[in-house]
């Protein structure tokens, strides 16, 4: 690190500035009292809260002060029990449990004396990490993620550690980071990249992923990267618990070497920290120092858009990205990385020497293509990726079958959150054609679902469409185009 290292043993009262409001990384979901608890649990809640937001804030304002700030005794922010008690809260009620069983609402029924339990164990170096339970979802392209599903403490005591941690890191993080953040989304990675490509000199385009990232993530280089800047080794055991936790599945538990699963609170502050290092900070000195021309550069997780105006850059970025890669057994996509002429003169280009149209790529859901506004003007063009759809619509059948007698109203109003879930996502100026199929689709595919209820008696047209106007809403822009937008979050 640069400069002379400093030490924070405790963080003592801080006077806050008149204005502060409530940072992004305290923020934590209303939830109801579990069921057992009694009503004075919400006094104790709403003062624990209090006590938790001014603590947070004077790590933060610390943070702040300087990057060569180390934090030396944090640790006791994480076991106080008002800590726990906000960590336990935010969590999913319904989740699923891990290889103990335990669940949400029954560990809420004697939530104090188990979150006082949890403290001790903590405070003095009793508790112990739990293998994680491995489990399985659906891709889009058909294939399984592998996730890990952590027991209900494991989920509290990260979840606390995440909040204490998120003050710090936060300050540290570039503006072009934008996975598993506090108060940043996909749809502000999105429009920071549209923005970034219509107003700087775009003209090539690297579209990369890290293959199998989370499971190939050193835990040497982690520890190291976390150190720069937590000098609590309580923290970083902590840490190292989970990472060395293992996997159980079909009853049979597996040691990890490396990696981190997904899943768990922890793994994707773990992997910004890790990329924060290893790419981003790299990156921000690459463009600085070696690049010719603009560079943009859009990260979500361990996929990320880099955007460059000369092809010389672009070509010498991709080799040297590659060996910084191989220094931290890091490796890019083979068949998810390509470099792309992309931009505001691409088609142009790619016309006066008789090629077709400039290639299109991916991110986050949807597909960027170059085209041009009715007034002929330059415009990114966003369309919802065909095999996300395809996905999707296989879901809905698949579930009209199990669902072929239930109630209309039932599967009206499941239908309709289906649809409504769609466009808040895909909802993209610019998408409204592709929304409008895919409601069109689903409307489809429930008329063929209560036709096949009765051999006798079909469904017709004229129903169909009263059902349709009923039950499913129609597509609808969630996230319009924003002509004027700051770009200091993307370029930063």
């Amino acid at each position: 690190m640069n400069g002379p290292e400093k030490s924070y043993t405790s963080i003592g009262p801080a006077k806050l500035a008149n204005n502060a409001g409530q940072p992004a990384a305290e923020s934590v979901e209303e939830r109801g009292v579990a069921k057992g608890n009694p009503l004075q649990g919400h006094t104790d809640r709403m003062q624990g809260r209090a006590k938790v937001n001014q603590a947070l804030e004077r790590i933060r304002q610390a943070a702040k002060r300087g990057k060569e700030v180390k934090f030396t005794s944090l640790l006791h922010h994480i076991y106080s029990v008002d800590m726990l008690r906000e960590a336990y809260y935010s969590l999913e009620r319904d989740a699923s449990p891990g290889v103990d069983g335990e669940t949400w609402r029954h560990y809420g029924e004697a939530l104090e004396d188990n979150l006082q339990d949890l403290s001790g164990r903590l405070a003095r170096g009793g508790y112990r990490a739990s293998p994680v339970r491995r489990a399985y979802i659906p891709k889009a392209d058909g294939r399984q993620r592998p996730i890990g599903v952590p027991v209900l403490e494991d989920k509290v005591v990260q979840r606390a550690t995440v909040e204490v941690l998120n003050t710090i890191y936060e300050t540290d993080f570039f503006g072009f980071s934008y996975g598993f953040r506090p108060g940043r989304n996909q749809h502000d990675a999105l429009e920071a990249l549209d923005r970034a490509i219509w107003e700087k000199r775009v003209s090539y385009v690297l579209d990369a992923d890290i293959q199998n990232f989370f499971g190939t993530i050193e835990w040497d280089w982690m520890v190291k990267f976390v150190e720069h800047r937590i000098g609590d080794k309580r923290v970083v055991r902590l840490i190292q618990k989970w990472l060395r936790a293992g996997v159980l599945e079909d009853g049979k538990w597996t040691p990890e070497a490396e990696g981190t699963p997904q899943g768990g609170s922890a793994s994707p502050l773990l992997s910004n920290i890790y990329l924060h290092y290893v790419f981003d900070s790299w990156v921000q000195q690459w463009r600085k120092k070696s690049a010719q021309g603009d560079v943009i550069v859009v990260r979500w997780c361990d996929d990320f858009i880099v955007g460059f105006q000369h092809r010389s850059d672009a070509e010498r970025f991709l080799g040297d990205l590659k060996e910084r890669f191989q220094k931290f057994n890091l490796a890019l996509h083979p068949e998810k990385t390509r470099l792309i002429e992309f931009g505001r003169y691409a088609a142009k280009n790619r016309k006066r020497r008789g090629l077709g149209k400039p290639e299109t790529f991916d991110f986050l859901g949807l597909t960027h293509i170059c085209g041009t506004t009715r007034k002929g003007r330059f415009t990114v063009k966003r369309r919802t990726i065909r095999t996300r759809v395809r996905a999707k619509l296989g879901e809905v059948k698949a579930e009209l079958r199990r669902r072929l007698h239930r109630p209309i109203p039932e599967v009206g109003s499941w239908l309709g959150s289906v649809v409504t879930g769609h466009c808040r996502y895909y909802g993209v100026a610019g998408n409204f054609q592709a929304l409008s199929a895919f409601r069109y689709q689903v409307g489809w595919l429930w008329h063929r679902s209560l036709e096949r209820r009765s051999q006798t008696a079909g469904v017709t047209w004229l129903r169909m469409a009263r059902l349709l106007k009923r039950w499913l809403p129609r597509a609808r822009i969630y996230h319009p185009y924003q002509p004027v937008r700051q770009l200091q979050m993307s370029l930063a």
